[in-house]
C-alpha cells in the first residue's frame, strides 16, 4: 500500500490535533504541528527514502525521533501513537474540529465543561445558549458554530488540491505503465485546478481496454471497486476518493477530455452553440447529423463553434466564451513569469531556516529576489520581532546582501492589522523598510462593516504595501472573515495598496472570483508562498494555478517585475 508525504503529514496533525483536545502540553502538540509542516513541504518522496534505506535525520528538520515516526507509519500504513490517542478520544469529538469557529482547544473546552461529545450534543448546548457563556466563546462564536454545524451536514467530502496531487500522478504512472497504453490524463476539477476537488475522472486512449481497466481495480491503492465494465471502471481509493477511469478511442479523445473536464456550465454553454450551427457535441464527438466532424482533438471542439482553444482553467462559464468570441481571452500567468517572491520566513520567527539558506533557496528557482517578511510582534507566538529585533535583522539583511550575487533580500515585515486599524510596528522603523505585508490574524468575528473599516484604515498608512492572505480562510479548517471584498480592493486602489495571493495550500486566498475583481478593478496582485521553509518556495504552483483560474496576466501580478520596477510599484510617498 503506498504511502505519500500528505499520508504523513494528516497523521502528524490528527495526532496534534488529539493532544490538544486532550489538553496536553502545548509545547508538545507544537512538536506534532511542526512535524507536519516539514513533511507537508518536503518534494521527496519519503517513502522512497525509507525503502532505499537512507537516512532520515539528513533532510531539514527531521530529527531521531520524527524519522523513527515517519519510517513507522512508511513500514506499516500507521502510527501507534495515533492508534493510542484515538482510543482515548471518542470520533464523533474529533469530528468537531470540522464544524466552522472550532478548532482543538475550543473542542477541548466544550467536552471538558458542557460534556459535549456529538454533533448532536454541540447543536443542543448551541441552541440552549450554553455555548456563548464559556469564556473566549461569546454570541457571535455560538452563532458561527450553529452555521458551521448546518454547513457540515451538507457538505460532500472534498479533498484538498496539493493533498490530491501526489495521488493522482502516483496512479496515472501505474496506468502509463501498462502495456499498450498511450494516453492517460486526469481531467475534472483537478485538471481546472480548483482548489477542491470531489472525485477523479482519468481519461486513457490504449490498444486494450482490459488490461488498463485491471490495473486500475487491483491498483494496491484500491479500498472499494464500485463497478468494471468493458470501458470504464469506478473505484474508491484508500483515502476516500473515488476514480473513475474512461477508456475512449483516439477519434473521440479530445471531446471526452472536454466534456469531463468540465465545468457542466461550460459545457452547456458550449453544446447551445453546437446547436445553432446544426451540430450535436458531446463526449464522442461533434457530429453533422450522423457523421463525426470533430473531436480527436479539444482544439477541434472549439473550433467546431468557432472558438480558439480555452484553457481548462478558465472553463466556468464566467465570461470565457464571451472573451474567445470577442478575441479577448487572457493570456494566462505561467510559473516561469515569476522573478521573487514577497512573502517569506525565517528562523528568526516562526520559520525554519536562516536567511541565507532561504536566499540560496530562492536563487536556485531563478528567483531574482526574495522579500523577508517575518511576524511582527502581535503574533508572539512566532516570536514576532519589535522594531528592536526588525531594526537588527535589517542589518543583517544588509551585510548578507553585500555577499550575495545573483539574488537580493528585501528587508519587509509580514505586520499585524490591530483591532482599532492601526498597524503593529511605528512607522520610524516601518519607512526603512522595501515593503509590509499586513495581515489579519486575529479578532476574525468582526461584524462586515467593522472588519472592512479596520482594514480600510490600516491602507490608510503610507506604510502598508500588501494586504496577506486576505480573508483569512484555511481551507476545512477556517472561514473567511466576514469582509466586503470589492470595497477594499476599491480603497486599496485608491491608496496605492495591492493584494497578496498566499499561495500556502491551505490558504490559496486570494480565491479565484476576488482575483479577477481585482483584475477587472486594476488592483494589482502578488503572488507569494507565505513559506517558513526552502521547501515551502514550492508552493508558488499552487498559487500559479489559483491566479490562472482568476483570468490573472503576467501584467497583473506584481512580482512579474524586475526589482527596479518593482520598487516604483511598491512606493507610495
Amino acid at each position: 500500500m503506498p504511502i505519500h508525504n500528505h499520508d504523513i503529514t494528516e497523521i502528524f496533525e490528527k495526532v496534534a490535533d488529539l493532544l490538544e483536545i486532550e489538553g496536553a502540553n502545548p509545547f508538545r502538540v507544537r512538536a506534532y504541528r511542526n512535524a507536519a509542516r516539514v513533511v507537508g513541504g518536503m518534494s521527496q518522496s519519503l517513502a522512497d527514502l525509507v525503502a532505499r534505506g537512507e537516512d532520515l535525520t539528513r533532510l531539514p528538520g527531521v530529527g531521531q525521533d520524527l524519522a523513527g515516526k515517519i519510517t513507522e507509519i512508511v513500514k506499516t500504513g500507521d502510527l501507534g501513537l495515533l492508534k493510542e490517542l484515538e482510543g482515548r478520544t471518542p470520533p464523533a469529538l474529533a469530528r468537531l474540529m470540522n464544524v466552522a469557529g472550532l478548532g482543538p482547544k475550543r473542542v477541548h473546552i466544550l467536552h471538558e465543561k458542557l460534556g459535549v461529545t456529538t454533533a448532536e450534543d454541540l447543536k443542543a448546548a448551541a441552541q440552549a445558549g450554553k455555548v456563548k457563556e464559556l469564556k473566549g466563546f461569546g454570541p457571535k462564536i455560538e452563532a458561527l458554530v450553529l452555521e458551521g454545524l448546518v454547513q457540515l451536514a451538507a457538505a460532500g467530502k472534498r479533498f484538498k488540491l496539493v493533498t490530491v496531487e501526489p495521488v493522482a500522478e502516483s496512479l496515472r504512472q501505474h496506468l502509463q505503465a501498462v502495456p499498450g497504453v498511450d494516453q492517460v490524463i486526469v481531467a475534472g476539477s483537478y485538471r481546472r485546478c480548483k482548489e477542491t476537488v470531489g472525485d477523479l475522472d482519468v481519461l486513457v486512449t490504449c490498444e486494450a481496454a482490459f488490461r488498463v481497466l485491471d490495473a486500475l481495480v487491483s491498483y494496491e491503492d484500491v479500498s472499494k471497486v464500485l463497478a468494471r465494465g468493458d470501458t470504464k471502471s469506478s473505484v474508491v481509493l484508500r483515502n476516500g476518493l473515488q476514480v473513475d477511469l474512461r477508456v475512449v478511442p483516439q477519434e473521440s479523445y479530445g471531446a471526452a477530455l472536454t466534456y469531463f473536464t468540465g465545468s457542466k456550465a461550460h459545457n452547456i454553454a458550449i453544446r447551445h452553440l453546437g446547436v445553432q450551427r446544426g451540430l450535436k457535441i458531446n463526449e464522442y464527438g461533434v457530429f453533422k447529423g450522423e457523421a463525426r466532424v470533430a473531436g480527436r482533438t479539444e482544439a477541434e471542439v472549439y473550433a467546431a463553434v468557432d472558438l480558439p482553444y480555452i484553457e481548462p482553467e478558465l472553463r466556468e462559464d464566467w465570461g470565457e466564451i464571451e472573451a474567445a468570441q470577442q478575441g479577448r481571452l487572457p493570456r494566462l500567468i505561467t510559473l516561469t513569469d515569476i522573478r521573487g517572491d514577497l512573502h517569506a520566513h525565517t528562523k528568526a520567527t516562526d520559520g525554519r531556516n536562516t536567511l541565507e539558506e532561504m536566499a540560496q533557496a530562492a536563487k536556485g528557482r531563478g528567483y531574482e529576489y526574495l522579500a523577508i517578511t517575518n511576524h511582527s510582534k502581535r503574533v508572539s507566538m512566532a516570536h514576532g520581532h519589535d522594531a528592536k529585533n526588525l531594526a537588527a535583522e535589517m542589518a543583517e539583511i544588509d551585510r548578507l546582501n553585500g555577499k550575495l550575487q545573483g539574488i537580493v533580500l528585501l528587508k519587509a515585515i509580514e505586520m499585524d492589522i490591530l483591532e482599532d486599524g492601526t498597524l503593529d510596528l511605528p512607522d520610524e522603523i516601518l519607512k526603512e523598510l522595501d515593503l509590509t505585508v499586513c495581515a489579519v490574524h486575529y479578532n476574525f468575528n468582526l461584524s462586515r462593516e467593522a472588519q472592512t473599516e479596520r482594514i480600510i484604515r490600516a491602507m490608510d498608512n503610507p506604510y502598508f504595501n500588501i494586504l496577506a492572505h486576505p480573508s483569512g480562510r484555511l481551507i476545512h479548517r477556517r472561514e473567511p472573515y466576514d469582509v466586503d471584498m470589492e470595497r477594499l480592493m476599491r480603497a486599496a486602489k485608491e491608496r496605492g495598496c495591492l493584494m497578496e495571493l498566499d499561495s500556502q495550500p491551505d490558504r490559496l486566498d486570494l480565491i479565484d472570483i476576488h482575483c479577477k475583481l481585482a483584475k477587472d478593478l486594476g488592483v494589482k496582485v502578488s503572488i507569494s508562498t507565505d513559506a517558513h521553509s526552502t521547501a515551502d518556495l514550492n508552493y508558488m504552483r499552487w498559487g500559479i494555478g489559483q491566479a490562472r483560474r482568476g483570468w490573472l496576466e503576467a501584467p497583473d501580478v506584481l512580482n512579474t517585475r524586475p526589482w527596479p520596477e518593482l520598487k516604483k510599484l511598491l512606493k507610495r510617498i
